[in-house]
């Protein structure tokens, strides 16, 4: 593996893809290598767009990668994957893209993810984007996740966007049944003209049913953020939706919240926060001998920690 790539899965992964239990890595729109073992089970769709996943029932404690990886300006990478996870299953998930585009060419990834947790199953998924390059040519990522949780079903989701992403619309869908639970917890920063839109749409169908999406970001220079979310409480349920953004320069974030309640017993927040860097922070960090500069960046990355 060449310098560039490696680096990129460096950026992706939490750790040595080869100690995974099972992974399916993608360059360039095509398959590089795949690992699977009797409880996981990988296989390319027919027409080559993307892969189904199924993890068995009762299987413990597996760690799954399925980055993706683009260094060929001009292209655009379009993938549909599907995850079934079995009952009283527990895994985790990491995925992600990165590209390295040094043309005047855009180089674009669309990776389309649909869970489906039957009872009991849990899931953590950790997605990660990033993109480099001193090319001309936009990075553009653009993650739809859409998401059935079966009864008594979590699934925490980690979505990380901190470098290089010129463009991105983000798109969560889901539906989630008596007793699941859906945890997003959304990492965005944007900087120079990049701009980030994020749109979760969550309906929580069944009794107990709960989602808690917590959304942290910050737009620095000339970029543009937006943040949109609609949640539908249809029983007895519990949704929690904030949104914290720090603005600086001349950058600007947009939130647009909805919360709807179809039940007397649906009980949803939605709380939403944009604002400079607290004078206060900075001032105790520079009598710790930090210059202005210098305490911003240790603010923004315990905020975005």
């Amino acid at each position: 593996m060449h310098k560039v790539e490696k680096h990129l899965l460096d950026e992706l992964l939490q750790d040595d893809i080869e100690k995974a239990d099972v992974y399916n890595l993608r360059q360039n729109g095509h398959l590089v290598k795949r690992k699977e073992n009797p409880y996981i089970h990988i296989r390319s769709k027919e027409d080559g767009s993307g892969i189904d996943i199924e993890v068995l029932p009762d299987t413990l404690f597996g760690v799954i990668d399925i980055p993706v990886i683009i260094t060929e300006s001009g292209l655009t990478d379009i993938v549909y994957n599907d995850f079934y996870i079995g009952k009283n299953a527990n895994v985790t998930i990491v995925a992600g893209c990165g590209i390295h585009n040094h043309a005047e060419q855009s180089s674009r990834h669309d990776g389309i993810h649909r869970f489906f947790l039957e009872e009991n199953a849990k899931v953590r998924y950790i997605e990660r984007h990033y993109a480099e390059g001193k090319g001309e040519g936009k990075k553009v990522l653009n993650p739809t996740t859409e998401v059935s949780l079966k009864k008594n079903a979590y699934l925490m989701m980690d979505t990380i966007q901190l470098k290089g992403v010129d463009e991105s619309v983000r798109l969560t869908k889901a539906n989630v049944e008596d007793g699941a639970t859906l945890v997003i917890n959304e990492k965005i920063l944007t900087s120079q003209n990049q701009k980030a839109t994020t749109d979760f749409q969550v309906v929580l169908r069944g009794g107990n049913a709960s989602c808690h999406v917590v959304s942290r970001s910050v737009a620095r220079d000339n970029s543009y953020q937006e943040f949109s979310s609609n949640i539908i409480g249809k029983d007895q349920c519990y949704g929690h939706v904030e949104c914290d953004a720090i603005i600086q320069d001349k950058a600007r974030v947009k939130a647009i919240p909805e919360i709807d309640a179809q039940s007397v017993d649906a009980n949803l927040v939605h709380e939403a926060t944009i604002g400079k860097i607290a004078g206060s922070q900075l001032v105790k960090l520079m009598t710790l001998g930090l210059s202005e500069k210098e305490a911003e960046e240790v603010i923004i990355q315990g905020f975005l920690k």
